[in-house]
């Protein structure tokens, strides 16, 4: 059962919104910064590509090296350690999109 103070929560709030999990996969290979990392995923404005980076920060799961006029994040080791089930529950996407996919067409009939 997953309660409200339950633990999984946490991590299901972490992974719910989609920015969070496509910026951790984004920074997988290392540093970005902010110009890059929107040229990288598409499609995400300024604005919320801040907001998300702030929230991952502020959970941990990224730092930010501010040089002046430079700033830089990267996955902290709590960030790197969301990976693996980033790259599992991406993998259940690509398996299962279709199935998914032809259920919603389903439901619009």
């Amino acid at each position: 059962m997953f309660l409200a103070d339950c633990q999984a929560r946490l991590a299901f709030d972490l992974l719910g919104n989609t920015w969070n999990a496509v910026l951790l996969w984004s920074l997988r290979h290392g540093p970005r910064r902010p110009s890059r990392l929107r040229a990288e995923v598409g499609g995400i404005s300024a604005k919320v590509l801040n907001e998300t980076l702030r929230r991952l920060e502020f959970n941990g799961l990224v730092a930010r090296d501010s040089r002046p006029g430079r700033a830089e994040y990267s996955l902290t080791e709590l960030g790197r350690s969301l990976l693996g089930p980033i790259e599992s529950f991406g993998q259940w996407a690509a398996d299962h999109a279709d199935e998914v996919l032809a259920a919603q067409d389903t439901a619009e009939r």
